[in-house]
């Protein structure tokens, strides 16, 4: 076995690392052999060296096999989604559940916040009661029971890829192709798939802000993931304003209640759920095509099956038996709301988005240390879109802040973040591309 720094040097001067290198070091991050330092200066390597298709293949299985590798018995496919991460990115919690109430299986292992982007765990974790960490066997009891559930990463399933994830986050690495690749691929190939669709983001809130670099990690993942046996399509999708105009843990969550419920089903995230969903329908043939696909989505959301999936799964992991009912009672709530207020007439030209995900980490609703512990209840509600009219004085959003401190700060963030003249803006579609 190599040393570590060994293997570092060769990353570092551009050399193509064998099998077993990438394996060495990574059951040597796993048993902590290799130390924080060393991993974050891998990381680095990667980042500026780049990987081969062949190391990418080599680093996820690797990856992979730190851990628990599930194998599942269940009356349907095992379906699951990934999303490269956004801001007002609330998919998965409607997705999984809506999927669960058409015949799939979605046993989801998501993560926690990563850079500016927001995380399903932490969203989660916002219910009062709800387990992100159950063992394995409560994880195989509820997706069984209830066909889905949502949780975070094990102590046994790709245990390098938890710790490595974690030094990403606070070391400039979060944008590596190839460590994105590995890291997401890794945990759902720990997971038994029979099929996987990715959720790539393009625009001002993407890790890959250019649609070209987006489609080219798009294309990694799903060649990745098929070489190592895991059937897998991605879609292309728009980040270029928040995909709901809620952004934040708790607030998302009413979110996801309110779509689930009916109360509110804004397009775009209403395009992007439906798209992502079909897919996986079709990947687990629980449709013959889109068409089909999209007609069972939709059923299962006007019927209230979908809903009474999300209910049961909360329930089962721990949160509260009536959240459908009492979103406002169970989740917590900030002590400051108030508007922040547009400074001028005019339309919304472009949002930068990335801006809008910090400046719910400023309120203290993501991390800057992976340490750090996360206010659940605020965020922004009601954010407008590109293209929204608005005379001086109308919202922009709604600030939900600890204190009156941090929500001066966020309204000034927040009205920063958009661009009020008289342009109108490029009409961006909600799906940019398929792929694989």
């Amino acid at each position: 076995m190599r040393l570590p720094q060994e293997i570092i040097r060769d990353k570092r001067d551009g050399r193509t690392l064998a099998d077993a290198d990438i394996g060495d070091f990574i059951r040597g991050l796993t048993e902590e052999r290799v130390t924080e330092g060393q991993a974050a200066a891998f990381a680095m390597a990667v980042f500026f060296r780049g990987l081969t298709l062949d190391e990418r293949v080599a680093l996820t299985r690797a990856m992979r096999d730190s851990g628990r590798v599930l194998a599942w018995d269940l009356p349907g496919p095992i379906l699951d989604k990934h999303s490269t991460g956004g801001v007002g990115d609330t998919v998965s919690l409607v997705l999984a559940p809506l999927v669960a109430a058409c015949g799939g299986f979605v046993p989801m292992i998501s993560g926690r916040g990563l850079g500016h982007t927001g995380g399903t765990l932490d969203k989660l974790a916002s219910i009062p009661g709800y387990d992100v960490a159950p063992g394995l066997d409560r994880f195989r009891a509820v997706v069984r029971e209830t066909g889905c559930a949502i949780i975070g990463q094990t102590g046994d399933l790709a245990p390098a890829d938890r710790r490595l994830y974690a030094i990403r986050d606070v070391t400039g690495t979060v944008e590596s192709l190839d460590l994105i690749t590995a890291s997401i691929l890794s945990k759902k190939l720990a997971a038994g798939l029979d099929g996987l669709v990715m959720d790539v983001k393009a625009g001002s809130g993407a890790f890959m802000a250019g649609i070209d670099e987006a489609r080219d990690l798009g294309r990694s993942i799903v060649t990745v993931a098929n070489a190592a046996g895991l059937p897998t399509r991605a879609l292309l999708t728009d980040m270029d304003a928040p995909l709901a105009s809620a952004a934040g843990n708790a607030v998302e969550v009413g979110y996801a209640v309110d779509y689930l419920t009916g109360r509110m089903r804004e397009p775009r995230f209403h395009a992007v759920t439906l798209a992502l969903a079909g897919e996986m329908l079709v990947l687990g043939n629980l449709a013959v095509d889109p068409h089909e696909a999209e007609t069972r989505l939709r059923s299962a959301l006007e019927t209230g099956a979908a809903a009474e999936a999300f209910a049961r799964m909360v329930a089962a992991l721990g949160g509260p038996g009536d959240l459908l009912e009492g979103a406002d009672r169970h989740l917590p709530r900030a002590p400051v709301t108030r508007p922040v207020v547009a400074a001028k007439t005019g339309t919304v030209e472009a949002v930068d988005t990335r801006a809008v995900g910090l400046a719910v980490i400023g309120l203290g609703g993501g991390r800057s240390r992976p340490q750090d512990d996360i206010d659940p209840r605020v965020g922004f509600t009601g954010l407008i879109r590109p293209g929204d009219r608005l005379n001086r004085g109308d919202p922009i959003g709604m600030v939900h802040a600890a204190d009156d401190a941090a929500a001066d700060r966020a309204e000034v963030a927040l009205r920063s973040a958009y661009r009020i003249g008289e342009a109108t803006p490029m009409e961006r579609v909600a799906i940019i591309d398929r792929l694989g």
